[in-house]
């Protein structure tokens, strides 16, 4: 199921986003990035739909997937 970003506390989709940052421990190539260069990213990409927060009532987690990966 998709969570829209917007009905989620700042405080909490702040929060949200550098976990899933952390976790993903991605490779920015010969510069690194900041961590709140990273979440503001994630956070751009939000706004512009590019991915979405999925909750998996399956496995009880919530992630942020690329929109084209998302299976309703």
């Amino acid at each position: 199921m998709i969570i829209p970003w917007q009905q989620i506390s700042p405080e909490t989709l702040e929060n949200l986003i550098e976990t899933f940052v952390l976790r993903e421990g991605t490779d920015y190539g010969e510069q690194e990035r900041s961590l709140t260069e990273k979440v503001a990213d994630v956070r751009r990409q939000l706004e512009r739909g590019e991915v979405v927060i999925v909750w998996s009532e399956l496995h009880e987690t919530i992630n942020i997937l690329p929109r084209s990966e998302f299976r309703g």
